[in-house]
C-alpha cells in the first residue's frame, strides 16, 4: 500500500504539459517540488519516430524533515503514460504486485527484455508510419534474430505482409533497401544509437537468398564442367556476399567481384 508519493515521472507531448500533469497528480504547487527535464522530446526525422517529453517531479526534502525513512522501494505504474517512483515511510504494507516489481529490478535480464521489447515496438511503429505515409496497407511485425539478446548490436527483423506489395520491393530490391535504410535512420535517431535492421516483404529476402545460393552452386558446377569462368549478373553488395559465402568452402572454385558499382558482379573461377 502506497502511503507517500515523493517522486513522479510524467510523459506528455510537451515539457509544460508534463509538468502541469505531474503537479496535478501530486496535488502540489510548483514551488514545493524540484523539476528535472529528462527528455525535451522531439518531432523525429521527417516527422517520424517522434518522442514525447519526460520530466521528473520530486517533492522537496524539507516537507519530510520530521519523518523517518525506514524502507525504500521503486514502483512503476503503467497506467496513463506515467512512471512513478515511490519512497515508503513508517513500515508500509507491501502487496504481491510490489514484490514482483522488486524481483524484476533485481534481475538485469528482465530489464534487457524490456529494452528489446521497446526496440521492437519503435521499429514496428516506424515502418508502419512510413507505409501509412506511402498509402500502403500492410501488416507489420518485428522480431530479433536468434542471438539478438547476446549480441552487442542485435539485428531487428521487420516483416511486412499484405496484398500487392511488389511496389515495396522494386527492381533488384532497390525500393526495399531504401525503405530499410530510412527506417534504420529513424529508429537509430529515436534510440540514440545505431542499429541493424532488415526489412522483408512477404518473405522476398528469404526466397531471394535461396535462389542465389542455388544459382551459386549451379554456376560453380558449370565452371568445373567447362573449365571456364562464369560471370553472374550485376548484384548489390549484400547479394554478392551471399555468393561468396555459399562457395567459400568449395575447394574447386574461387570467387571474385569485378566491375564498378552499380554494375559490379561476381565471377566464379575454376581451379
Amino acid at each position: 500500500m502506497i502511503k507517500k508519493r515523493t517522486t513522479l515521472e510524467v510523459i506528455a507531448p510537451t515539457v509544460a504539459e508534463a509538468i502541469a500533469k505531474g503537479l496535478g497528480d501530486l496535488g502540489l504547487p510548483k514551488d514545493e517540488v524540484d523539476i528535472d527535464v529528462l527528455d525535451e522530446g522531439g518531432r523525429g526525422l521527417f516527422g517520424l519516430g517522434s518522442r514525447q517529453a519526460r520530466v521528473r517531479l520530486t517533492v522537496k526534502a524539507s516537507m519530510y524533515a520530521d519523518e523517518s525513512q525506514s524502507m525504500e522501494s521503486a514502483v512503476e505504474q503503467t497506467g496513463e503514460e506515467q512512471k512513478v517512483t515511490v519512497w515508503y515511510r513508517d513500515e508500509p504494507e507491501i502487496d504481491e504486485g510490489e514484490l514482483e516489481i522488486e524481483a524484476l529490478e533485481s534481475h538485469p535480464s528482465s530489464a534487457k527484455a524490456i529494452e528489446l521489447d521497446y526496440l521492437l515496438e519503435i521499429a514496428r511503429d516506424t515502418v508502419s508510419e512510413l507505409l501509412k505515409k506511402m498509402k500502403v496497407v500492410a501488416q507489420v511485425t518485428a522480431h530479433m534474430d536468434e542471438n539478438g539478446e547476446t549480441q552487442h548490436r542485435p539485428t531487428v527483423y521487420v516483416d511486412i505482409h499484405g496484398k500487392d506489395l511488389s511496389i515495396l520491393i522494386g527492381r533488384q530490391a532497390e525500393t526495399l533497401n531504401a525503405l530499410q535504410y530510412i527506417s534504420s535512420l529513424i529508429v537509430g535517431k529515436e534510440l540514440g544509437r545505431s542499429i541493424t535492421m532488415v526489412l522483408d516483404v512477404e518473405g522476398y529476402r528469404k526466397r531471394r537468398e535461396q535462389q542465389l545460393r542455388q544459382l551459386a552452386r549451379r554456376m560453380a558446377d558449370q565452371a568445373m564442367k567447362t573449365g571456364r569462368r562464369q560471370v553472374l549478373e550485376p548484384m548489390p553488395a549484400n547479394e554478392r556476399r551471399l555468393i561468396h559465402i555459399e562457395l567459400r568452402d568449395n575447394s574447386k572454385v574461387k570467387t571474385e567481384s569485378i566491375g564498378e558499382e552499380p554494375r559490379r558482379k561476381v565471377t566464379i573461377i575454376p581451379l
